[in-house]
């Protein structure tokens, strides 16, 4: 399942450090706007300390993690909406993504131009959520007149033209499409529509390495629009993060230590994705590989199969289950087998988080 998650924000906020250092793709990080004109596209593994104990358990030659496709786009201007700063291209850049990482500048830093300038995070927040809802409404209006006509033709388009009504009217006061609550035959057409303003938002609020650890305004700030919003919140120090990527693991850890920290902000940053967009993890494991397998909360058995293959999801006939904490409990298969613990589940299981499975098909 291919997960994509685009970084925007205004210039300077420090978007391309940040995805520097979750790709360690080197994509130019310079200090004036546009420098990113095309969006740099990289895969960033997703952090999941049960594989190595898997991969230990089972000597895998080798340890496959889930991954997040990241998306750095250009920084977005007041008037994006209308074509400033390349605004339009841009803009049809964040269409494609699955969910926005939205940076937010909160540090000070005389050196650093502030395209507003000065730092205020609620402002620049705003100014990009304006162009997002812009944009949509333009499309929202297009989209409405072309539903009219097909209602007034005697088409079937009483449905779409209901909810395009219901959308362009929040657009028109601001509000963006996720701020809306929809029923479910509602949010199955909505995908189509492909609204920006719809897509799930985790808001990074970057800091400098000075206030790691300590009370800032500015971030409280950002948090506390986040939480209104019902959004993700993740305060992350860009620099010291693409610091952290160029070190080895052992190095790492060592590095967290020093500063205090558990685990580091792109961890964090990656879990809360997941959360975002509802995903969850299914193990494999044996001597060839052990691997991480993205599938979304609620998916049955023959849907997880298929992510490993579309065959296995054709031919399913049952999957032999084990609890991830047994397993690792117990040491062996073969001894979760002899607790009884060991479960045949057929097409109608829903799949839980962590569950170690091997797949049983016919084709």
């Amino acid at each position: 399942m291919p997960l994509s998650v685009g970084i925007v924000g205004l210039p300077n906020v420090g978007k391309s450090t940040f995805f520097n250092a979750i790709t360690n793709a080197g994509a130019e990080a310079q200090n004036y706007p546009f420098c990113t004109i095309e969006p740099n596209t990289g895969i960033v593994a997703v952090p999941d300390a049960r594989l190595d104990v898997l991969a230990k358990m089972s000597n895998s030659a080798k340890i496959v993690p889930a991954v997040i496709t990241c998306v750095d786009i250009a920084g977005l201007v007041k008037g994006a909406s209308k074509g400033e700063g390349l605004g339009n291209k841009f803009l049809s850049h964040i269409r494609e993504v699955s969910a926005i990482a939205h940076v937010v500048r909160c540090f000070e830093d005389e050196n650093i131009v502030h395209v507003g300038g000065k730092i205020s995070p609620l402002d620049d927040i705003e100014t990009i959520n304006t162009e997002l809802v812009l944009a949509d409404l333009e499309m929202a209006e297009k989209m409405f007149s072309t539903a009219q006509k097909a209602l007034k033709a005697g088409g079937d388009a009483k449905e779409r033209f209901a909810l395009l009504e219901k959308v362009k009217a929040a657009l028109e006061k601001g509000l963006s499409v996720r701020s809306l609550s929809f029923s479910t035959e509602e949010n199955l057409l909505l995908k189509s529509m492909n609204f920006i303003s719809a897509k799930q938002v985790i808001y990074v609020a970057n800091i400098s390495e000075g206030m790691i650890g300590k009370p800032s305004a500015h971030v409280d700030a950002v948090k506390g629009y986040a939480q209104r919003e019902g959004s993700e919140f993740t305060a992350i120090c860009a620099k010291i993060e693409d610091e952290i990527a160029k070190l080895d693991k052992a190095e790492k850890q060592e590095f967290l230590k020093e500063l205090g920290i558990s685990e580091s902000g792109l961890d964090l940053f990656a879990q809360k994705c997941y959360h975002l967009l509802g995903l969850q993890t299914f193990l494999t494991t044996g001597e060839k590989e052990t691997r991480a397998w993205t599938i979304r909360k609620g998916d049955t058995a023959p849907q997880a199969a298929g992510v490993i293959h579309t065959d296995f999801e054709k031919g399913f006939i049952r999957a032999n289950i084990m609890a991830y904490e047994d397993l690792v409990k117990y040491g062996s298969e073969k001894a979760v087998r002899e607790k009884g613990l060991m479960r045949q589940e057929g097409r109608e299981y829903v799949m839980q988080d962590g569950d170690v499975v091997e797949f049983l098909f016919n084709v």
